[in-house]
């Protein structure tokens, strides 16, 4: 049995990191803070389409190495 299961599943659906903020999200943000983390180590953000600017901004303000991808497939 996983974690997931005890706590009653996955998400129906993901949810932006931004603080205060409740809507889909539609972007996955990857990052890592170089003076703490591994290469190989990555912290992940959701986001939505109002706040990804905001979020990669305020990680690409502290120089941590990001990536941004959609997480709705392109067709």
């Amino acid at each position: 049995m996983s974690l997931l299961d005890v706590l009653g599943g996955a998400p129906e659906t993901a949810m932006c990191s931004r603080a205060g903020c409740r809507e889909q999200a539609t972007w996955r943000i990857d990052w890592r803070n170089p003076r703490i983390h591994a290469e190989d180590r990555r912290k992940t953000w959701l986001a939505c389409d109002e706040h990804v600017e905001f979020l990669r901004g305020f990680l690409a303000s502290r120089d941590f190495p990001l990536t941004v991808e959609s997480l709705i497939p392109s067709t």
